[in-house]
């Protein structure tokens, strides 16, 4: 079982270097996106190890596997060993070359993880290899059905290509950014959570309502705020005959609210509102002592070198046993209390 910060990547003893574990794609993520993806032939430019390989092969009748790199291109062979693949043929070269363009040309589908710089400050599709409006030029006359990964941190305004843009959050975290081309195209925008597979479209949904804050909170998926989805995600509680409105947000963290509790799949957490205060720490704290709280989690913008001082501040003298969790916007801050 492999891992890596946030989640476990594969479960089996991937072949691979640091470079290439760290830049693979997670299985439950490859296995979704194969699934998307399934067709009679699908060629997968600058495969890595193979991570999506693996489980194209699940899916499709016939995997072309391109690498430039042939440490990593073994690494590929030997994982499509360890998971029992044979449908693949590993083809050693550059995706822009006219050899392989020749060599894939019945392929179906067209995808490309591309990598990309991982000292990169700002998230551009310039920088990636190999280049993702490139690769659209050279393989428009095999097949107009292409996907590609891109950096998930991009908004969906930075990318001026005529495709969907797919966020993917997994385990309330943004993985994975998918462009798709041709008639895998379904919209214009989309959000997807794992595990669970659930997907939300943009549509021509009516703006989500503000209003003040109620007696619940919600932090929605990251995929759905960073595809601005939040106006679907709205409509859809409403045709359940439910009503959530935005409540506040800033560029790292959004809030929703309703007067009663909400149940859907894109929600990353639901909080109970226990009570609300001004900005200041002899406020913050003595509401927590009253709620008889024990521990604290910040949720608002604060350095990282700062927050464990403030958090432990704002322990002190706590001898409650409930875990409340503080969220701030400017001189505003609400404290809630996880709804498991």
């Amino acid at each position: 079982m492999t891992r890596d910060k946030r989640t476990i990547k594969f479960t089996r003893p991937v072949a691979s270097n640091k470079e290439g574990l760290q830049l693979s794609t997670p299985e439950i993520v490859a296995a979704y996106i194969a699934k998307r993806l399934k067709t009679g032939i699908i060629a997968d430019l600058g495969c890595g190890i193979g991570g999506q390989v693996i489980f194209f092969a699940r899916e499709c009748k016939k995997v072309y596997a391109v690498e430039r790199n042939p440490e990593k291109l073994e690494y590929a062979k030997k994982n499509c060993e360890l998971y029992g693949v044979k449908n693949v043929e590993f083809i050693l070269g550059d995706a822009l070359e006219k050899s392989t363009i020749e060599t894939v040309s019945d392929a179906n589908i067209i995808f490309s993880d591309p990598a990309r710089p991982l000292s990169e400050k700002e998230r551009t599709l310039d920088n990636l290899e190999p280049p993702i409006i490139e690769i659209l030029r050279l393989y428009s006359d095999v097949t107009p059905e292409l996907a590609f990964h891109a950096p998930p941190q991009m908004s969906p305004s930075r990318i001026n290509l005529d495709c969907e843009r797919e966020y993917l959050s997994l385990n309330g975290q943004l993985n994975r950014l998918t462009l798709y081309f041709g008639s895998l195209k379904s919209c214009q925008r989309s959000a997807v959570v794992l595990p669970g597979e659930k997907r939300l479209l943009s549509s021509n949904a009516v703006a989500i309502k503000s209003g003040d804050l109620n007696d619940y909170i919600y932090e929605p998926e990251p995929s759905v705020v960073k595809a601005e989805l939040l106006d679907e995600l709205a409509y859809e509680v409403s045709e359940k005959g439910d009503e959530i409105l935005f409540y506040k947000g800033d560029g790292k963290r959004t809030l929703l609210t309703s007067s009663k509790l909400i149940v859907s799949p894109f929600f990353k957490d639901a909080y109970r509102v226990v009570g609300r205060t001004e900005n200041d720490v002899s406020m913050i704290k003595e509401l927590l002592k009253s709620e008889r709280a024990g521990k604290v989690v910040l949720r608002f913008d604060i350095e990282p070198e700062r927050y464990w001082d403030v958090r432990k501040k704002l322990e002190a003298g706590l001898s409650g046993s409930r875990t409340l969790h503080v969220f701030g916007f400017g001189k505003d801050i609400v404290v809630g209390e996880k709804i498991r």
